[in-house]
């Protein structure tokens, strides 16, 4: 049987097709798209009937490639770009742009939230986690400052993936996985957070769809959409969930000890957790999963945008970035970067710029800036992975996706940063593998979603990177100075 997995981004939407008895992906297709051009700085917006017009688009590709076996897809699942807004009215029609993860206009109505209810720290009593710019809540209420003609038509809630899931089947509904990401739910207890609700508007939780187990089909496909591709009727749609959740699933990422980090445009790293994971600084998001288990996560804003900003600055390809890296000595004889060239959300530096600490004659060179930055991007997910492990989680294997994680000697890097065996994947597709997965679970329920991707997600055995012995660099005490660091030009109003 074939079962497609679809992965809504920022950048793109990929559609891919897995054959269950073989594991193997048999058909993909992509189409890019850009954010809303014009906006405001730190706005950030698309239109969600372009994400629909993708995944039609990728579907119809992929049936096409599949031809004849277009009549075994027995089911859907949806990855989507985790915490953007979607506002529909009473007749289910969007009202404006949806404002996505990326979007740091909402910064004053976080401050807004932390105040009524007593700061940071009564926030993540109450939900889990602090409020943070990127989150659903503070979207919310910036609609309602700012554009309170169009909160008046507000009528129902949704995130990127519950509209795709709604484009699929008809239904509104939200899944725990994805709900834990908008901060307006206690992650302890999967339950809407009333007070935080009532905040933000007395109304909101009338607008706020069915909220249920992950494990729980969103529904089965339109008939009229079964007609327009050509596709058996009764094709069921999984409840999908946020494109963390979903990678979580297409890593293996279903069991203590496993850490998957991403290396893409932004960055993050997360583990799997059997109970709830609350950080009391509020740096670790205590998500919950779509295992219904719990997916403790840092989330980095700059990672390969920085490293590709180094490589273009020189003029280099891929492969003469590597080797210029290769040159310079772990720690870059003592050159930091502050990798927060557009704003950052670990720390939470909405308006952080990036910094270069310790340039010398020695070190103003292409190779040292590049090899720091490079480092400085992963000390940053290094903290957040010792964050984690100050809340009990225990590594032993870190698993690599992203562009990233193509570099041999980025793979290097992260090894002897994280201080944990690096291993890759054999698909590079993990959010939309996890969605084709997870449909999968939810179709075929013999087998339950961690044991489907026990069973299909593959590891590389030649990519395995192990820590070098003995360090050549103390990256811990690198970690701790980019903190120190970013902390003291932060108090001075620098960044």
């Amino acid at each position: 049987m074939i079962y497609l997995g679809i992965d809504c981004g920022t950048q793109s939407t990929k559609t891919i097709a897995l054959d269950a008895g073989s594991g193997r992906i048999v058909a993909s297709a992509a189409q890019s798209y850009e954010v809303l051009p014009g906006l405001p700085p730190g706005h950030l917006e698309q239109n969600p009937s372009m994400w629909a017009q993708a995944v039609d688009t990728t579907i119809r590709q992929v049936l096409e490639a599949l031809g004849a076996r277009r009549a075994e897809v027995r089911g859907i699942g949806i990855s989507g770009q985790q915490h953007g807004f979607v506002a529909l009215d009473r007749d289910a029609q969007v009202i404006r742009p949806a404002k996505l993860w990326c979007d740091t206009s909402t910064a004053g109505e976080c401050d807004l939230i932390r105040t009524h209810f007593g700061g940071a720290q009564a926030v993540i009593e109450k939900v889990g986690m602090d409020m943070l710019p990127g989150f659903t809540a503070p979207k919310i209420l910036w609609l309602k400052r700012n554009e309170p003609e169009n909160f008046a038509r507000l009528a129902t809630v949704l995130l990127p993936h519950d509209y795709l899931n709604f484009y699929l089947t008809g239904h509104l509904q939200m899944e725990y996985g994805d709900a834990s990401g908008t901060a307006l739910m206690d992650v302890r207890t999967r339950t809407w957070a009333q007070d935080v609700l009532d905040f933000i508007d007395p109304a909101l939780a009338e607008k706020m769809p069915a909220l249920g187990s992950s494990r729980e089909p969103a529904g089965t496909l339109l008939p009229e959409l079964a007609k327009r591709w050509n596709l058996p009727a009764g094709v069921v749609i999984s409840a999908g969930g946020g494109d963390n959740m979903m990678g979580a699933i297409g890593t293996g990422n279903v069991a203590p000890g496993r850490v998957t980090a991403s290396l893409g445009t932004s960055g993050t790293i997360y583990a799997y957790s059997e109970k709830p994971v609350i950080d009391p600084g509020g740096e670790v998001a205590g998500f919950c999963d779509s295992t219904d288990a719990w997916l403790p996560l840092v989330c980095t804003m700059n990672v390969t945008v920085a490293t590709e900003a180094a490589r273009n600055l020189f003029g280099w390809s891929h492969a003469q970035l590597d080797e210029a890296i290769r040159g310079v000595p772990p720690g870059a004889d003592g050159l930091l970067f502050l990798p927060y060239l557009q704003g950052e959300r670990t720390p939470n530096l909405p308006r952080g710029t990036g910094v270069f600490h310790g340039l010398t004659t020695r070190t103003m060179t292409p190779a040292h800036m590049a090899r720091a930055t490079m480092e400085g991007v992963t000390l940053g997910l290094a903290y957040g992975l010792h964050r984690m492990r100050t809340l009990g989680i225990s590594p032993t294997e870190i698993r690599l996706t992203g562009g990233g994680s193509k570099s041999a000697v980025w793979r290097q890097i992260c090894a002897d940063v994280f201080g944990c065996r690096v291993v890759t994947l054999a698909e590079a597709e993990g959010a939309a593998l996890g969605a084709a997965i997870e449909a999968l679970a939810a179709a075929e329920t013999n087998k339950s979603v961690n044991e489907w991707s026990n069973e299909l997600v593959q590891v590389n055995p030649n990519d395995t990177t192990m820590p070098t012995e003995p360090a050549d660099c103390d990256y811990f005490g690198a970690m701790e100075k980019q903190v120190s660091l970013t902390a003291a030009l932060f108090e001075r109003g620098f960044l």
